[in-house]
């Protein structure tokens, strides 16, 4: 199977050593996403949810799919209490994107983020049709 790579530089460039997404078949798997370089960075939690959720999305766009192809999340967050329990602020900005058809989801809370004022990091898989 074809595998193709594509840092996506427009949407949200990876650094080095990694790739931003991979295309392997109908498959898309999506590296880490931060708000980093962004004005959310250092900004509340919602705030950089929406650019990590905007970028995944628009990079599934760029791929051919759409939101809805998204099947797996891995959501690793500072602070849980901030996403957790999941309803209110943190299930409103995911209905901005997913408007229902969410994909499954892994919230897990750890130690900190590769740069200071980094919250929220989440990474993706689709399946395109």
């Amino acid at each position: 199977m074809k595998k193709v790579r594509n840092n996506h530089d427009d949407i949200y460039p990876a650094s080095s050593g990694y790739v931003r997404a991979i295309r392997a078949g109908d498959m898309l798997f999506i590296s880490g996403t931060t708000a980093r370089g962004t004005d959310a960075q250092g900004g509340p939690p919602m705030e950089q949810l929406r650019v990590v959720l905007d970028r995944i999305t628009r990079i599934v766009v760029a791929e051919g799919g759409q939101p809805s192809d998204i099947v797996k999340l891995t959501t690793y967050v500072t602070d849980r209490s901030d996403f957790w329990p999941f309803a209110g602020p943190p299930l409103e900005v995911f209905d901005e994107f997913f408007h229902g058809e969410y994909p499954t989801n892994a919230l897990l809370e750890i130690s900190g983020l590769a740069e200071d004022g980094l919250v929220v990091e989440i990474d993706a898989i689709a399946v395109l049709d």
